[in-house]
């Protein structure tokens, strides 16, 4: 199956929060995002609101359950007692998890499962009596001994933090020691039978060679990058791009 595109609305909130006025629309940019073919949306709402707002994920949910029912819902958070609540309330079909301060700017590490492992178990289980998929937000340094700790929080999936693999763009040589420790990680998770998404600075021009490395992609799911192409080719015309570089046939 080729690699889903779920896209993430963050950095177009961020841009109308700017000013006190609805536009741009986050759930008309959705809406064509979606209309383009894009599996899902995604959404980080933090507790400051920065970008993201807590009205938001109503519309959003009901955006997807009226027009496009067969489109998932992904939220990411740190798991607080706020942000589980908030999950319970809105029902995404995907959680993903991850280890952030609500000060950082954006994320920048997965979780170190040794430490962490035991306190995922319930927050994991909680989630799944909801009826909801867990993705873990994971490093991908290729640590397999990591990646066994993940799968005995008893989540589905884990994400892989591919910030420093995007990073590369201008060192194709580093790039590729990235990949490989991508790769590694997600062949370390398929072997434990957990499912693989991945993001963070992807682009259409790094997403090929990693769907190539690990062809059992199952999403990924893209902000900054989406967004920034958007803005010179349409919201439509972006996704239909990104979906091809999943390897999607338009």
């Amino acid at each position: 199956m080729p690699t889903k595109l779920s896209v993430n609305l963050n950095a177009v909130a961020m841009l109308r929060n700017r000013r006190d006025l609805p536009w741009p629309s986050v759930e008309s940019l959705g809406r064509v995002a979606l209309e383009a073919g894009a599996a899902g949306l995604t959404v980080h709402p933090r507790p400051d609101q920065r970008h993201i707002r807590f009205s938001d994920l109503p519309v959003l949910r009901a955006l997807i359950d009226d027009e496009f029912p067969q489109a998932e819902f992904n939220i990411e958070g740190y798991p607080s007692e706020d942000f589980l609540a908030l999950c319970e309330r809105i029902e995404p079909e995907q959680v993903t998890l991850v280890p952030d301060d609500p000060s950082q700017a954006t994320s920048d590490h997965g979780f170190d499962f040794r430490a962490t492992g035991e306190m995922l178990k319930p927050i994991v289980a909680r989630l799944k009596t909801g009826g909801m998929r867990v993705s873990l937000f994971a490093d991908g340094d290729g640590d397999v001994e990591a990646v066994k700790l993940a799968k005995a929080t008893g989540a589905d999936r884990i994400e892989l933090y591919t910030g420093p693999y995007g990073g590369c763009f201008d060192d194709a040589q580093r790039a590729e020691v990235c990949l490989d420790l991508l790769g590694r990680t997600a062949d370390a998770a398929k072997a434990e039978g957990l499912g693989v998404n991945g993001g963070h600075d992807l682009t259409v021009a790094n997403l090929p060679a990693l769907v190539r490395r690990i062809p059992h992609l199952a999403e990924v799911s893209i902000g900054h990058g989406l967004t920034a192409d958007a803005l010179e080719y349409g919201m439509a015309e972006t996704v239909r791009r990104f979906r091809r570089a999943c390897g999607q046939i338009i």
